[in-house]
């Protein structure tokens, strides 16, 4: 079987509890990023799926810890 082509149209996806594992918080964070717009995810059958592409891109930004982050200056 050929590695590029999915098995499932699934296999791109993730779902919430799957993503907050990979981010490391915990799943209502997650949902409440979610509804805040700030990561992409789609509702099928009752269930946010989240692209492993997209996923990973808001990972490479996120930063888990609580509180006030620090504004990065450009000078």
């Amino acid at each position: 079987m050929d590695a590029t082509v999915p098995d499932s149209p699934f296999d791109e996806y993730l779902d919430l509890v799957e993503a907050a594992r990979e981010l490391g918080i915990h799943p209502q964070s997650l949902r409440r990023l979610i509804k805040q717009g700030r990561v992409p995810a789609t509702l099928f059958a009752g269930k946010y799926l989240i692209g492993r592409d997209k996923l990973d891109m808001f990972k490479s930004s996120y930063d888990p810890r609580p509180g006030r982050k620090p504004i990065r200056r450009l000078l």
